[in-house]
């Protein structure tokens, strides 16, 4: 698979969280992971380090969005992308709780007020979308 070839950064502020992934990597034998303990304000990577950066249902769980959009784009190579995971607000149907989802709209202005735009949004997740992010 493509992410064997390279280093992928494993972001977390809760140590129990670095401590499973470090327990499937053992397990599985996997040497590419580098563990990173991320702060509120920031994900503690090295500054134009990063292709593409994946948050999956945790956007909405930010106490200082913007800070943390603008340590990520910090970290993000110039062509970078930030894939955006989350919950899709817009649907009632979806049985998760309303603090827990976001709308695409909302998630456009939060990331456009940062200096990304919205390369497209998959729909190949049957309850979230898939926001691809890039730099204005």
């Amino acid at each position: 698979p493509m992410a064997s070839k390279g280093i992928i950064y494993a972001v977390d502020i809760q140590d129990e969280m670095l401590a499973a992934i470090r327990e499937k990597m053992e397990a599985q034998d996997v040497r590419n992971i580098k563990m990173v303990k991320g702060g509120e304000q920031g994900v503690n990577l090295p500054e134009n380090s990063v292709d593409k950066v994946l948050m999956v249902d945790v956007y909405h769980e930010f106490n200082y969005p913007k800070e943390m959009i603008a340590s990520i784009k910090k970290a993000l190579k110039p062509d970078g992308k930030i894939f955006l995971i989350e919950y899709r607000g817009e649907d009632r149907s979806v049985p998760i709780k309303a603090v827990h989802k976001m709308t695409e709209a909302q998630a456009v202005k939060e990331m456009n007020a940062e200096g990304f735009i919205l390369e497209r949004n998959d729909d190949n997740l049957p309850w979230q979308h898939c926001m691809v992010f890039i730099r204005e």
